[in-house]
C-alpha cells in the first residue's frame, strides 16, 4: 500500500499550540507527514534581524520530537521559485496543507499546482 503523503512548509520558529494544531490537521490528510523546513539565513530574510529565535538544529529537534511528524527536509539557502518546485516534485505529495495568512500563501498554492 502506497503513503499518502502531506506537505508542509515553514519556519516553526518559537513552536506554539498552534503550530502543533496545524501539524496535527494536516497529518489527518494523510499518512505521511513532510515538513520543509527554512533555513536561519532564509528566515533572516524573511522575517529581519533577530530571527530566528531557535537554530535550526533546535528546530529540527523539536519537529521530530512531534508525533505527527514523519520527516524534515531543510530548504536551501537562498531558495527560488525553482528551488521549491523541484523539493515539490522529488517529493511528489498528495497533499500540500498551508495556513491561513501564510506570508509565502500564493507561493506554496502556485508551485503544488504547477
Amino acid at each position: 500500500m502506497k503513503l499518502k503523503k502531506v506537505l508542509v512548509g515553514g519556519c516553526f520558529d518559537i513552536l506554539h499550540v498552534g503550530h502543533i494544531k496545524f501539524l496535527k490537521k494536516a497529518k489527518s490528510f494523510g499518512d505521511y507527514l513532510i515538513v520543509l523546513l527554512e533555513s536561519d539565513e532564509n528566515i533572516k530574510k524573511l522575517k529581519g534581524k533577530g530571527k530566528p529565535i531557535f537554530s535550526l538544529k533546535e528546530r529540527i529537534t523539536v519537529l521530530k520530537a512531534i508525533k505527527y511528524v514523519d520527516k524534515v527536509i531543510v530548504v536551501p539557502k537562498n531558495p527560488t521559485h525553482e528551488t521549491y518546485l523541484k523539493l515539490i516534485k522529488k517529493i511528489k505529495p498528495n497533499v500540500v496543507a498551508i495556513t491561513e495568512g501564510d506570508i509565502l500563501q500564493k507561493h506554496k498554492l502556485k508551485s503544488s499546482f504547477l
